[in-house]
């Protein structure tokens, strides 16, 4: 069987990393529900959160978050040209990276104290001495996830997307594991627990697993440190090492200043943004991710008039989607915290503190949308400069306006500033992609969200009333208040939503009528 077997067709691959997000999210949700329970929106938290701060720029460093995206154009030709040179250049990659990653994980770990003072300069002396030693245990899971994401390109070149599915679920249950267990069996202090998970999940979720499933497919790894497609694959890859994007660094900013402004803040941005980013990852990424080897294949056969189709598609399908699903959620905010954080040491305060911050952020997550599809084209044509650059300036421009405007007013203007600057980088981004490729993948693309913005408008605004109503007047505990107010809301949304889109905007939940329709048949 070679390496490029078991193809599998976009739709199913979009619904295998569908189904994985959706749990994936859900596990994610149950884990920052455990920890908000645990230690609410206050010093432990923020310190967890921000520890992922020099660990993830590491990741970026490397482009682990992209290694598929670098390495999958140069490997596929390589396997139809000559099956063992491909193996050659393969294992030269994954050598370089495991020696690079345990480096940057070294130094990492020596500088750890030193590096909590520029993370996190709002903390305390004491705070800084907690956040380096998180870091000193979350860092070395860095190197799993850079050598795992060499294994999973593999996988993803062979359209084996079930084992990079499963991946996250591994991950995020290690790390609800460690949380709970460690300190009962260790009698480990706070969230170290947690951060033990991280590292752990990690090993298991993104490297064991992957290697193993590659092993058996076939894997051949050898010592190699020089292959003559290094230079092409650097050359596509620095730019996304370099170009430190507003999209890649929107977490960190978030930590980094929210730092400064007073304590909680953190963790409160932390779980606004969880929050927003669940229809991002539910509706953005599955198809982002599964559409990128396609659109490369289409681009290798010369076959443009197929790619554009199949970025329109991507693009319709997502954005048709996440604009009705962020303005229900934004008028239903309140439920939403207080059914997913709301208990033990996250009160009823930090709920409508979070409230407003979430509501922010998913006022940008349709461009976010755009961005995951976009982006991809952009790689797929082998251009990884145009975003690297564009996000670099964007970055660079917001960083004055962070420290100087958004922190002295707070963490609203924090979570405002995160979303204007990913929505203006985005536009950017469409703007550079229509004058060099034309309009045919955006075609009517805004018409179709202007249709679902306002076929979801009368269902949003009537839940946003019936929201503010039931916070006021129902006589329940605050779990079951926002149980009951939620499903309500759901139910109301539903109701006027959908025979609006039906009437104005049919496309927009055409591929999911079809699906039902195929069932019903079958």
């Amino acid at each position: 069987m070679g390496v490029l077997a078991a193809r599998q067709r976009m739709g199913a691959a979009a619904l295998i990393l569908a189904a994985s997000a959706i749990l994936s999210r859900l596990m994610g949700l149950v884990r920052d529900k455990v920890i908000s329970w645990q230690f609410g929106a206050g010093n432990e938290a923020d310190m967890y959160f921000a520890a992922f701060v020099v660990p993830d720029i590491i990741n970026y460093l490397l482009a682990g978050g992209f290694m598929s995206i670098t390495i999958i154009p140069l490997l596929s030709r390589r396997f139809e040209e000559d099956e063992a040179d491909a193996w050659r250049f393969f294992s030269c990659v994954f050598f370089w990276t495991l020696a690079i990653s345990v480096l940057l994980t070294g130094a990492g770990i020596l500088a750890a104290d030193s590096l909590a003072r520029l993370v996190a300069p709002g903390f305390s002396p004491e705070q800084w001495q907690r956040l380096a030693f998180f870091m000193r245990i979350i860092l070395p899971a860095q190197i799993f996830f850079l050598c795992g994401a060499c294994l999973m390109a593999l996988l993803y070149l062979r359209r084996q997307f079930s084992v990079p599915a499963l991946a996250p679920l591994i991950y995020n249950g290690c790390i609800i594991a460690g949380g709970l267990l460690l300190p009962h069996i260790a009698k480990a202090r706070g969230m170290t627990g947690y951060c033990a998970g991280v590292t752990v999940g990690a090993a298991l979720g993104a490297f064991a697993l992957p290697l193993c499933v590659a092993a058996g497919g076939g894997l051949r790894l050898r010592l190699v440190w020089r292959h003559r497609l290094m230079r092409r694959f650097l050359i596509t890859a620095l730019p996304l090492m370099l170009g430190q994007t507003v999209i890649m660094l929107d977490e960190q900013f978030l930590r980094v200043f929210g730092s400064l402004a007073g304590d909680g803040a953190v963790s409160l941005l932390n779980y606004a943004r969880r929050i927003a980013q669940v229809p991002v990852g539910l509706m953005g990424q599955a198809a982002a991710v599964a559409s990128y080897p396609f659109l490369v294949a289409l681009l290798t056969q010369g076959d443009k008039e197929r790619f554009d189709q199949t970025l329109r598609t991507a693009l319709r399908a997502g954005l048709g989607l996440i604009i009705p699903c962020a303005l229900w959620m934004m008028a239903s905010a309140w439920p939403i915290l207080g059914v997913i954080f709301q208990g033990g040491r996250f009160g009823a305060a930090e709920t409508q503190a979070a409230v407003p911050l979430t509501q922010i952020m998913l006022a940008s997550t349709p461009l976010w949308i755009v961005y995951m599809v976009l982006v991809r084209a952009y790689y797929a044509h082998g251009d990884t400069l145009t975003p690297a650059v564009t996000g670099t300036v964007m970055t660079l421009a917001c960083l004055p306006l962070y420290h100087y405007w958004a922190v002295p007013r707070g963490a609203w203007a924090i979570a405002a500033l995160s979303g204007l600057s990913v929505s203006l980088y985005v536009l950017w981004l469409a703007g550079i992609w229509l004058r060099r490729q034309g309009g045919t993948a955006f075609a009517g693309l805004c018409a179709l969200g202007l249709r679902a913005f306002f076929c979801a408008l009368p269902g949003a605004a009537l839940c946003w009333w019936l929201s503010a109503c039931c916070l006021r007047t129902l006589p329940l505990p605050p779990i079951w208040a926002a149980c009951v107010t939620l499903t309500l809301s759901g139910c109301v949304f539903a109701l006027l939503f959908l025979p609006l889109s039906a009437i104005f905007a049919p496309s927009i939940l055409e591929s999911v009528w079809q699906r039902l329709r195929k069932k019903r048949a079958a």
